[in-house]
């Protein structure tokens, strides 16, 4: 993606974000939104061919992918976000002509070792993932993906090649927000 608006914007923006805003004028350019999905494309297409020759796990890179990878922890929400993957998966189950576009949640991260609520929602994931794969009222429209060992090698391919990326922490409890 970064050769795509790198060729419409000059490389400037790569040291000043500012610059982003040149893309403006562009969201209604049809040739720019055509490469810029292609490029999305691509990236998701590599990551999925890496996830399954590294994981064994198969995922559709048409889907929205959907990821929060960090550190597990209470405050982090991982659960919070798992919760709103149930509330999806039951609407499905109720209604299994509902329209919805496919989506694959990637969940990444590492727990303490000594924190079991952490290592809990792990499980949980896992857990949800496996009942998501076996439900043929759902497959190919929602999967949940938990990927091990999480480094940054593995964020330097996911990252590129999320649509969504969930922030969802307790607002003050980052380390970068707290007050010195």
């Amino acid at each position: 993606m970064a050769a795509t608006i790198t060729e419409a914007i000059g490389d400037g923006w790569v040291t000043d974000l500012g610059r982003l805003r040149e893309l403006k004028p562009l969201a209604e350019d049809k040739p720019f939104r055509d490469a810029f999905r292609k490029s999305s494309r691509e990236t998701k297409s590599h990551f999925a061919n890496w996830l399954r020759a590294w994981t064994g796990e198969s995922i559709d890179p048409e889907t929205i992918f959907d990821c929060q990878v960090k550190r597990i922890h209470e405050y982090k929400r991982q659960l919070l976000n798992a919760l709103r993957i149930v509330v999806l998966y039951n609407r499905l189950r109720q209604s299994p002509g509902l329209e919805m576009t496919p989506r694959t949640f990637f969940f990444a991260g590492k727990a303490a070792p000594a924190y079991h609520l952490a290592k809990v929602i792990i499980k949980f994931i896992n857990n949800l993932a496996g009942t998501i794969d076996g439900d043929p009222v759902t497959r190919g429209r929602l999967k949940v993906v938990f990927i091990p060992n999480y480094c940054v090698s593995l964020a330097e391919r996911l990252i590129p090649a999320a649509d969504v990326s969930n922030q969802i922490s307790t607002a003050g409890y980052e380390a970068s927000a707290r007050a010195t």
